[in-house]
C-alpha cells in the first residue's frame, strides 16, 4: 500500500511539470519620441481626437455615419469575426485536452452464429446451444492522459497565443477597413473640390470666349485669339471625365465598404456638405506605444509566444506519456440478466508509450520547433521596425503637406489678382490675349493642386491614425 502512495504521489508531482523554455516578452528597442516631431509640426485645425474613434476628430458627420455602416456591415470585417471564432474553438479543444474523457457506450447485437467458426464448432458440440443468439452490451468508460512533461499543457498555450492572434488580427482588419473607407471618403471629397474648380474655370472661360468674339466683330481681336480662348475653354472641359470617373469609383468603393450594391448610397454621400477639420495627431509615447496599439505588431508577438510553446511541446516527446482508462460496463447474452454481478465486467489500464528508438525524429521536430520560433521573433521585430516607419513616413506627408497648402493658397491669390489685371488690360487693349490666356491656365492649375493637396493632408492624416493603431478599443498591457 505504501508504494503505491508513493508511486501515486510520484504521478502527480511529475504531471505538474512542464519541460521547454517559459514565455518571455522579448524585449525591442523603441524610442519615446518620433524623429519627424522635431521638424515643425503641420498647423492642425482641430484638437487631437482619442485613437479610439480617430474619424470623429473631423468633425464630419458624414464621415461619422459611413465609419458606422462600414463597422456594422462590412462583409470583410464579419468573415474575420468567424475567422476569430475558429481560433476561440481551436484554443478551447486544445484546452479540454488536459482533461479526463469519458464516454458512455451501449448495444445490442442478433445473430445467427455460424457452425463452422472456430466457435460455433466448440458450442454445437454442446446440448442447448442456440444458433440464434442476442448480446447486449452497456458501459461507460474514462480516460486521461498524464500530461507529465508538459506536452499538452505547451499546445494549450500555443493554441491561446493563436487566438489571442487572431484576435489582433481582427482589430488590424477593423482598422485597416475604418481607414480605407475614411481613404475613400476624403478622395471622394477632393474630386469634387476639383470639379467644382474645373466647372468654375468653365465658366471663366466661356466669358471670355465670348469677350474675344465680341472683340473680334468689332474688329479688335482675331481669329487666332478665338482658337486660343476656345482651346482653353475646351481643356478645361476635358478635365471633367477623369475627375467624374474618380469621383464614380471612390463612391462605389465606398457602397462596397459598407456592404451594399455600388450605387446605394452615393447619392446621399454627394449630396453631404462634406466640410470637414483637419484634427492634430497625438504622438505621445512616441513609437514604444506602437507595441501595445498597432494590432500588427501584438500580433506578432502573440505568434512568438505561440512558436515558443511549441518549442516546448516537441520537447516533451523525449519523455514518456502516460494514461489511465477504466471501464465499467455489462455484457450478456440474456438481456434479463444484463445488470446483475454475473454480467458486470469492470477494466481498468495503465498506458505507457515512450519514443525510445526514435529521438533523431524528436531532435528534428525540437529544431524546426526553434526555427520557427526565431523566425517568429525576427517578424515581431521588422513589424515593429515597419510600423515606426509608418508612422513617421505619414507625420512627415502631414508636415510638408501643411507647409505645401500654405504656399499654395498665397499662389492661387496672387495668379487670381494677376488673372483679373490681365483680362482688365487686355479690355483696354494694353496687353494681348495670350498673357490673359497664361494666366488663366496658371491660376486654374494652382487651384487644381490645391484642393489635391488639402484632401491629400486629409488623407495623410488617416494615415497618421491607421499607422498608429488608432481605430479599436483594445491593447496590449
Amino acid at each position: 500500500m505504501r508504494t503505491k502512495i508513493i508511486t501515486a504521489a510520484l504521478v502527480f508531482v511529475l504531471a505538474g511539470c512542464t519541460v521547454g523554455p517559459n514565455y518571455v516578452r522579448p524585449d525591442v528597442a523603441a524610442a519615446d519620441h518620433y524623429h519627424a516631431v522635431a521638424d515643425k509640426p503641420a498647423s492642425p485645425e482641430s484638437p487631437a481626437p482619442a485613437l479610439d474613434t480617430w474619424w470623429r476628430g473631423f468633425d464630419d458627420p458624414e464621415l461619422v455615419v459611413i465609419v458606422e455602416r462600414v463597422l456594422a456591415q462590412n462583409l470583410d470585417l464579419e468573415a474575420s469575426a468567424a475567422r476569430v471564432e475558429q481560433a476561440r474553438a481551436a484554443a478551447q479543444f486544445a484546452g479540454a485536452s488536459r482533461l479526463p474523457e469519458g464516454s458512455l457506450d451501449g448495444d445490442v447485437t442478433r445473430e445467427r452464429q455460424s457452425t463452422l467458426s472456430p466457435v460455433g464448432k466448440i458450442a454445437s458440440a454442446f446440448p442447448g446451444y442456440e444458433r440464434k443468439q442476442t448480446l447486449s452490451e452497456v458501459g461507460a468508460g474514462a480516460s486521461w492522459e498524464l500530461d507529465i512533461a508538459g506536452s499538452l499543457r505547451r499546445r494549450s498555450e500555443s493554441a491561446d497565443a493563436e487566438y489571442q492572434a487572431a484576435e489582433a488580427a481582427h482589430a488590424g482588419v477593423r482598422i485597416s477597413l475604418v481607414a480605407e473607407a475614411a481613404d475613400a471618403y476624403f478622395q471622394v471629397r477632393g474630386a469634387q473640390a476639383r470639379i467644382a474648380i474645373a466647372q468654375d474655370q468653365i465658366r471663366n472661360e466661356s466669358g471670355l470666349v465670348e469677350l474675344v468674339n465680341v472683340r473680334r466683330a468689332g474688329g479688335v481681336a482675331t481669329l487666332r485669339e478665338s482658337s486660343q480662348a476656345q482651346a482653353l475653354l475646351l481643356q478645361a472641359q476635358a478635365s471633367l471625365p477623369p475627375l467624374q470617373r474618380t469621383l464614380a469609383a471612390q463612391l462605389n468603393r465606398l457602397d462596397v465598404l459598407m456592404g451594399a450594391a455600388p450605387g446605394t448610397y452615393a447619392a446621399e454621400i454627394a449630396a453631404a456638405p462634406g466640410s470637414f477639420r483637419l484634427p492634430a495627431i497625438d504622438t505621445t509615447g512616441g513609437p514604444a506605444q506602437l507595441l501595445r496599439r498597432r494590432p500588427d505588431v501584438i500580433a506578432a508577438e502573440r505568434k512568438v509566444a505561440s512558436s515558443n510553446a511549441m518549442v516546448g511541446a516537441a520537447i516533451a516527446e523525449y519523455y514518456p506519456s502516460f494514461s489511465l482508462s477504466s471501464v465499467l460496463g455489462f455484457s450478456s447474452l440474456a438481456s434479463g440478466k444484463l445488470f446483475t454481478s454475473d454480467a458486470f465486467q469492470p477494466a481498468a489500464m495503465l498506458g505507457l508509450h515512450w519514443r525510445l528508438f526514435d529521438f533523431g525524429r524528436v531532435d528534428a521536430q525540437v529544431k524546426q520547433a526553434q526555427g520557427a520560433n526565431r523566425e517568429a521573433l525576427l517578424d515581431y521585430r521588422a513589424s515593429m521596425l515597419r510600423a515606426t516607419e509608418d508612422v513617421e513616413n505619414a507625420i512627415v506627408a502631414l508636415n510638408e503637406l501643411a507647409r505645401q497648402q500654405a504656399l499654395l493658397e498665397a499662389e492661387v491669390e496672387a495668379h487670381g489678382q494677376a488673372r483679373d489685371a490681365a483680362q482688365e488690360a487686355y479690355r483696354g487693349g494694353a496687353v494681348s490675349l495670350i498673357e490673359v490666356l497664361d494666366e488663366d491656365r496658371q491660376l486654374l492649375a494652382a487651384r487644381d493642386l490645391l484642393a489635391q493637396v488639402r484632401a491629400d493632408d486629409a488623407r495623410s492624416a488617416v494615415a497618421a491614425f491607421r499607422a498608429m493603431g488608432g481605430g479599436w478599443s483594445g491593447g496590449l498591457q
